[in-house]
């Protein structure tokens, strides 16, 4: 609040003493110094429930509300984070799509590319386990086995099992693979899924 603002709220005896130079007038210099840092934030608040403009910090804080939490929860607060920010921001950005599609076979194929930055994951229900996904990691994620676990973990149906390889499945075992036509996540962009061999 600016100290003319301030001036305005006091009582008239008190706004002819505070003239320049006086205690008055000092004092309503200090409180308009102390008011500007707040309202800095005050004048960009939508920034920080946007995810590809807030501080990096709001953005692990912003996934806890897309129903994301899975993968910021740390034991520490030291622990960085299980994956790049940047793709922590889409997420949280894809966040509602997600939810809504969560349990789906191409909800967790999307929730899985989008972690990870890598397309190509396939996901087969074999013929003789039912209630059971396999989920076929492409080599170039191979390195991040333990974000696809945790996400498998939460995304999947809770009656079923689930286990994660590596490596693309021979097409004679490739029995039910997931053809659920990809959620439009945003309007500006969508994540689609990547077209599969019949």
């Amino acid at each position: 609040m600016r100290r003319a603002g301030i001036e305005r709220l006091l009582p008239t005896a008190y706004q002819q003493a505070a003239g320049p130079g006086s205690v008055l007038g000092a004092l309503l210099d200090v409180m308009e110094a102390l008011h500007a840092p707040d309202e800095a934030v005050l004048a960009e608040v939508d920034a920080l429930f946007a995810p590809y403009r807030a501080p990096a910090p709001m953005v692990a804080y912003l996934a806890r509300w897309v129903a994301m939490d899975h993968l910021v929860t740390a034991p520490r607060r030291d622990v960085p984070l299980p994956l790049p920010l940047n793709r922590l921001r889409d997420l949280v950005t894809h966040g509602a799509a997600l939810a809504a599609w969560r349990g789906t076979p191409d909800g967790l194929r999307t929730a899985l590319e989008l972690a990870t930055g890598v397309t190509g994951f396939v996901l087969d229900e074999p013929a003789d386990r039912p209630f059971h996904l396999v989920v076929r990691v492409p080599p170039a994620a191979a390195d991040q086995l333990a974000l696809v676990d945790r996400i498998v973990a939460a995304e999947k149906p809770a009656a079923v099992t689930a286990e994660v390889t590596v490596g693309d499945a021979p097409a004679e075992r490739a029995v039910g693979r997931a053809s659920v036509p990809s959620p439009v996540v945003a309007p500006s962009s969508s994540v689609s899924a990547p077209e599969e061999p019949s």
